[in-house]
């Protein structure tokens, strides 16, 4: 264990954790919502520092990571824990169980994913699986040891943090795929046990400082409606119309039991996006095949995805290899 960052002593021994906007006021022996801090005799401290419930090699793609450095692997962990209760949250085992894991310290995952670059050309770290934010204080350490190594630092994740450690972390990650479950606040409140405004801070901050992606998980019913996606989509045009975004399949898992997310869902939600914002993909669905990438000026194929198989075809360095289009595509190393 060790101590936490971000939260503050009050009276009777009880401890206020700042990090994320469940802002957990926890009593002497208790754990905050997302499991992974404990107030021990006053002191706030983080169960999950250094504890590696899974990792492996994964393509960029996975994360999903389409317009940076597409066709590469990255080293990828995990740890316990989360600051949400997603009704159908495809990692709960380790999200909301107790998993085995192995404890690493930062040096130790730096050299294993710097043997990971030397055997498979790895490009760095992405912390993903469950949610990196609550174990902030071995990812802040462990990135900031991989930058000194010239590996990068990716961030799957809810966006769920409080401004100021986000502010202090953002300098370290080099890309995101950030989370927007849904796009009302009822949708939040009632499958994820959050709220949305926090999430959508994290994106407007995030995109200042490095690459951003966005997935959508669409569940039929809950968040799947036009308004709500014409919202979503209104939202990212008006930061940056060529912020790539994830329209991503549900499947039953955890506590929803209802049926797969139809394909006529996905294809609306991709067209409505398409009006607006350059780069719409549908995750999940590889019958689709909606997952390669065009020139947004002259429509030429650019990646070419079947599965995690990826096969660049028409960029030249950071340009459409047709019509030299100035591309938003992170591709060379």
């Amino acid at each position: 264990m060790q101590e936490a960052r971000y939260y503050e002593k009050l009276d009777e021994d009880r401890v206020w954790c700042h990090l994320c906007p469940q802002n957990c006021k926890i009593a002497p022996g208790r754990r905050g919502f997302c499991r992974g801090r404990q107030n021990i005799e006053g002191v706030l401290y983080t169960l999950n520092y250094g504890k590696i419930t899974s990792w492996g090699v994964d393509p960029i793609e996975k994360k999903p990571l389409y317009h940076y450095y597409p066709g590469a692997n990255i080293f990828s962990v995990g740890t316990f824990g989360c600051n949400f209760r997603c009704g159908f949250c495809q990692n709960w085992e380790i999200a909301h169980g107790d998993p085995a894991f192995r404890q690493v310290t930062p040096e130790e995952l730096v050299a294993i994913a710097m043997e990971a670059r030397e055997r498979g050309g790895s490009i760095g770290i992405a912390y993903t699986y469950s949610e990196p934010l609550i174990w902030y204080e071995f990812v802040y350490d462990t990135a900031a040891r991989a930058r000194g190594k010239g590996l990068k630092n990716v961030l799957v994740t809810n966006g769920y943090i409080q401004r100021e450690p986000l502010a202090e972390l953002l300098p370290l990650i080099d890309a995101m795929n950030i989370d927007v479950k849904g796009f009302t606040e009822g949708y939040y409140r009632e499958i994820c046990s959050g709220r949305l405004e926090p999430v959508l801070r994290t994106v407007e901050m995030a995109k200042e400082f490095c690459h951003v992606e966005i997935t959508n998980l669409l569940v039929e019913g809950k968040n799947d409606g036009e308004e709500e996606i014409a919202s979503l989509v209104d939202w990212v045009a008006s930061l940056d119309t060529s912020i790539p975004l994830h329209f991503s399949r549900y499947f039953p898992n955890y506590k929803f039991d209802q049926p797969p997310t139809s394909l006529e869902v996905l294809l609306r939600a991709r067209d409505i996006a398409r009006r607006r914002l350059k780069y719409v993909y549908i995750g999940n669905a590889w019958e689709l095949d909606a997952n390669d990438t065009f020139c947004p000026q002259c429509g030429h194929l650019l990646i070419e995805r079947s599965g995690y198989g990826v096969e660049i075809k028409g960029l030249a360095g950071g340009r459409c290899r047709k019509c030299g289009e100035k591309l938003e595509i992170i591709n060379e190393r």
